[in-house]
């Protein structure tokens, strides 16, 4: 809400936008205060600051393999003395795990304590419209500042990107930020089917309600399934090799992916031409759906 409220408060005013926002004035007045002034925030708060610094240049470093034990283990090398449930608490929190023996990489967490959707795809990515199916996933790449994630929202008909960010947090903000582009870009369509993995941000209230909110049909994916996004995944696979890998080998920060991004996405979209769609571009596809629906309205 904060960042709403710092994008449209120089159009509308911060106290009319409060009154429409369930936040007070002084809730978020307070929030911008602490964010310039940091020693005004609670013991708790600074200390979890430096921690999850800690945890996620160890997780990090250890190539996102470990876990709660052995990131607080090597933070008791170091000399930084923290709880185990702190760590624990934290990890959780920003979505940290490290591999299991005998199981893939976790990347996200997931929620079994919470109720999910069923998978309405069952690794069926096709549709037979635009705002049919869309999928959400996000990828992580390495910089040179620290790491980067970037999360995109596909719509399956034409494979086209209708909603992405870029974050140096994974968190429910980054996912957020790309559903709510997506559903803007899309001028707010219904009965959409939104399939993701289970990963906590896709799995958080806010998400879901969000969606809720806006007649999105949730489906999250099956447990220990690596097919369960498959497409998600192949335009991450796209976005590492097409971008992160093919323009740079050593890239600074948040920035410079952003950009790169940006310009990735609106050629993936309008020039970029995709095999699965009869090697036309996204933007091609749809615009042929859409002028064949004209004609078959002019002939009945």
């Amino acid at each position: 809400m904060v960042k709403f409220i710092d994008d449209h408060k120089q159009k509308y005013g911060i106290e009319p936008i409060c009154r429409v926002l369930p936040i007070a004035p002084s809730t978020y007045y307070r929030t911008k205060d602490l964010e310039s002034c940091p020693e005004k925030r609670s013991l708790r708060q600074q200390h979890d600051d430096y921690y999850i610094s800690e945890i996620k240049r160890i997780w990090q470093d250890s190539k996102c393999r470990y876990g709660v034990r052995k990131v607080w283990q090597q933070m008791k090398a170091d000399g930084i003395h923290v709880a185990r449930c702190t760590v624990e608490r934290l990890m959780k929190q920003y979505g940290m795990q490290g591999i299991w023996r005998g199981k893939g990489k976790i990347t996200t967490n997931s929620r079994d304590d919470q109720k999910r959707a069923d998978d309405l795809v069952n690794r069926n990515f096709n549709a037979h419209r635009p705002n049919q199916l869309w999928v959400a996933d996000f990828t992580y790449i390495k910089t040179t500042s620290g790491w980067v994630y970037t999360a995109f929202i596909i719509d399956v008909f034409a494979r086209s990107i209708v909603g992405w960010k870029v974050s140096n947090r994974m968190n429910t903000d980054m996912v957020m930020a790309a559903l709510n582009q997506a559903i803007a870009d899309r001028n707010n369509p219904k009965d959409v089917i939104h399939h993701s993995d289970r990963g906590v941000q896709y799995l958080s209230i806010r998400y879901t309600d969000k969606m809720c909110d806006s007649g999105i049909i949730a489906s999250v994916g099956t447990t220990g399934d690596s097919y369960d996004n498959a497409l998600a995944e192949t335009v991450n696979g796209l976005y590492k090799s097409e971008v992160i890998d093919y323009l740079k080998e050593n890239w600074t920060g948040i920035n410079d992916i952003e950009l790169a991004t940006l310009e990735w996405v609106d050629w993936f979209n309008k020039i970029r031409l995709h095999s699965t769609i009869g090697y036309v571009s996204p933007f091609e596809f749809e615009k042929r759906y859409y002028d064949n629906l004209i004609l078959s309205g002019i002939a009945a």
